[in-house]
């Protein structure tokens, strides 16, 4: 067995890439694409073919090879083709080692002999279960507890996200990696454009991008309005759930419906463009695991303002500001102090983008590549 790196068979859950379009997908596309530019052997295992523009993300490569299940074709086949039968087609094709990419690993595969490393994104549910349903919260919770006694090792996406694993899952952290994530490259190469055409909107605005729910918190920006210049409006990007009506209402309610705009099934393809368009960027979330959005918004040239409790001073630096997240007036005192004109804005974006740069993929693909060669040179 090749310990050097060379040509290690990786197989890798491949469901969220396949199937999500932001966040876990996102991290998984982005993953395989910069570990593919590295001597590795890369098998994706998906429960179906999923969605085709979502594939189509992953550079075409002769080291990166799709498998599906043969003989599931109902979801509850697909389901316990992936929670279990996985395995045989791991021992089929010799994959050395597997990577559970959206915090799950498949029932047997220590005692198969396979090596396992499962990233963790988060335990929101464990440490915030009043933003779950009840049901939920104890099927993800036994999901984890499982997947922490399958695996041979963890990935942590920050710092924060190590801290809430060692304490959910009762262990000392010796066998937990923390391995930050990396945006699509095409969000540093938009802000580097941006920068040499003077690509900007005419109209002002400031972005925030995340799934328009409770935990995110985005109504806290939509106060934050009351104090900000009149011509400076709030452009929310994500997915619509109850509490986006919320926000609907409270935005007729106070009349502001000409200065919040809210965009549902932006794509891929559009979603840069939003960034390159903003003055600045606000992510005022209570909770997260990591905050992706931050790092693309800093890459594309935004100042950026988030709330404090969690992990996001991690993702955007000493360079972005961060309040409390109940501070409406706060909120709007830091965003009135990055946007165009303020003093030190232009500082505090470069010495960001210096820190993000920490996060860029090859740095990434490098560190998980280490980690598969290093579980390899452990003996049984």
């Amino acid at each position: 067995m090749n310990r050097s790196g060379e040509n290690i068979i990786i197989g890798l859950d491949a469901k969220r890439i396949v199937r999500n379009g932001t966040g876990l997908g996102s991290y998984g596309r982005t993953l395989v694409n910069d570990l593919a530019a590295l001597p590795l052997q890369l098998h994706l295992y998906a429960p179906d073919e999923g969605r085709d523009e979502l594939r189509s993300q992953l550079a075409e490569r002769d080291n990166v090879v799709f498998h599906f299940p043969k003989h599931a074709s109902t979801a509850l086949g697909k389901a316990l083709w992936r929670s279990r039968g996985i395995v045989n087609d791991l021992r089929r094709d010799g994959i050395q080692v597997y990577h559970g990419l959206s915090g799950e690993l498949p029932i047997g595969i220590r005692k198969s002999g396979i090596k396992s490393i499962v990233t963790i994104h988060d335990l929101i549910f464990l440490r915030h279960p009043e933003y779950y349903h009840w049901l939920d919260t104890k099927i993800y919770a036994r999901k984890f507890r499982q997947t922490i006694k399958e695996a041979d090792h963890i990935v942590a996406i920050s710092e924060c996200t190590k801290r809430d694993i060692m304490e959910y899952g009762q262990m000392d952290g010796s066998n937990i990696s923390v391995v930050y994530q990396s945006c699509a490259p095409k969000f540093k190469e938009l802000g580097v454009r941006s920068e040499e055409l003077g690509v900007r909107s005419s109209n002002r605005y400031i972005l925030s991008v995340g799934s328009i729910e409770e935990r995110k918190n985005i109504l806290l920006a939509v106060k934050a309005l009351h104090w900000l210049p009149e011509e400076v409006s709030l452009v929310i990007v994500g997915r619509h759930t109850k509490y986006t009506d919320r926000i609907t209402k409270y935005v007729h309610d106070h009349h502001l419906e000409h200065r919040v705009s809210l965009l549902h099934g932006v794509s891929n393809e559009e979603l840069p463009a939003l960034y390159a368009g903003a003055e600045a960027f606000v992510y005022p979330s209570r909770y997260e695991g990591f905050g992706i959005p931050i790092i693309e918004a800093i890459s594309c040239g935004l100042p950026v303002v988030a709330c404090t409790g969690s992990c996001l001073e991690e993702a955007g630096g000493p360079h972005s500001l961060y309040v409390s997240p109940d501070d409406e007036r706060g909120m709007a005192h830091a965003i009135s102090s990055v946007l165009k004109g303020s003093d030190g804005r232009e500082q505090r974006i470069a010495l960001s983008r210096d820190y993000v740069k920490q996060f860029e993929g090859n740095h990434i693909a490098q560190q998980m590549a280490e980690l598969y060669v290093r579980l390899l040179k452990i003996e049984n």
